[in-house]
Parts: structure tokens; sequence; C-alpha cells
């Protein structure tokens, strides 16, 4: 966990996974760089919100890779789901549900996929765009430390890749691009006033 800035009551923490995804913002905003995955991602939010004062919201910026042709840009979250989480058979086995999808948006809006595998070939990709649009490696852990906690959050992606056999590459060499989308997004939506 690496914290940049000062964690605000009356202001949202951003929270981004890695420093090369936070490069083009402008510092106004407390970030808090969790590390890939989904432990990582959740260790340091809860980390972060139990010490020191809690933010108004939550706001995880971050790439995404698309699960569904043509699918590009910079989009809100609806709602996210693990995909890496049997979540029917533990159903099965105990009785209780484990990890359902979390509402952090727009019920009608974009799922996204989180998991602790980087998706980079078709089979696997295919199979995830029959349940969401996106999928990335730390959105649900985010959202779930978030709602833990008290926090409202939202998850807000840009697309990075296509998931495919390609998506390290792309992703390394569309990084900086996101980023830059991601900043816009931030200043088009996250106001001085709404910031606090």
């Amino acid at each position: 966990m690496n914290l940049i800035g000062t964690v605000t009551a009356g202001k949202p923490l951003l929270v981004m996974a890695v420093e090369l995804e936070a490069q083009a913002l402008d510092g106004d905003l407390p970030v808090l760089l969790t590390g890939m995955g989904k432990v990582n991602a959740a260790l340091s939010v809860a980390a972060a919100l139990a010490t020191g004062p809690k933010p108004t919201e939550l706001i995880n910026l971050g790439t995404a890779g698309a699960l569904r042709p043509g699918l590009t840009g910079t989009h809100t979250i609806g709602t996210v789901l693990q995909h890496d989480l049997d979540s029917e058979v533990l159903l099965r086995l105990t009785g209780e549900v484990t990890g359902p999808p979390l509402l952090v948006g727009d019920p009608q809006g974009i799922v996204l996929a989180t998991g602790d595998s980087f998706i980079a070939d078709p089979v696997t990709r295919d199979r995830l765009a029959r349940d969401a649009s996106l999928v990335d490696m730390e959105g649900y852990a985010v959202a779930a430390a978030a709602h833990a906690a008290g926090v409202p959050v939202r998850l807000v992606k840009h697309v990075s890749d296509d998931a495919s056999e390609h998506a390290g590459k792309s992703w390394q060499e569309s990084v900086a691009e996101c980023s830059h989308a991601l900043a816009a997004w931030l200043a088009a939506n996250v106001t001085p006033s709404r910031a606090g």
C-alpha cells in the first residue's frame, strides 16, 4: 500500500492499482496505490479506511480489458462480480451465498468481472463475456472493502486492451493514454465543490 497525499474527511479518496495508471493525475486528491490483485486491493483499502478520517467516497480508477468487441473508452461500472470465485458450488456446499455481485452504480450499467488472472486468451474472454463487459483485477475487492466500511464507492474503468493473447503488450502500450483518459474523467465528474 502506498498513499500519495493525505486522506481528508469531506474529500474522495482515489484508489488505483499501480503508479502507471495514476501518472496523469494532478495531485489534487489523495491516491491510494494498492498493488495488483484482489488481496492487495482489499487489504490496502481496509487498512486505509480503518485508520484516520473517512473519505466521502472511494473512486476506483483503473484499466480494464474489454470482453466484447468494439467496447472502448471510459465506463462507470454498475455491477461488479468475481469471476474466479465459484459461488454456485459454495452455495451448494454451505447453503450460504459467498461473494455475491455488488451493485456500485446504475443497475442497468456496465458489469465488471474481477479476478486475480490477467485475461489474455479468447476462450476465457468469451466465457466471461456471458456475464460481463469488462474485466479487471481489483474492482470487486475495492467495492467489498468500501461496502464493509460503509463508504460509498464508484468504479471507473478505461479500456486498455481486448483481453486477447495480445493484452499484455496492449496494456503496456496504452496505460499512459488510459491514465490521461481517467484524469479527464475525474476533472469532468469530480468538481472541486464535490471534492470538498
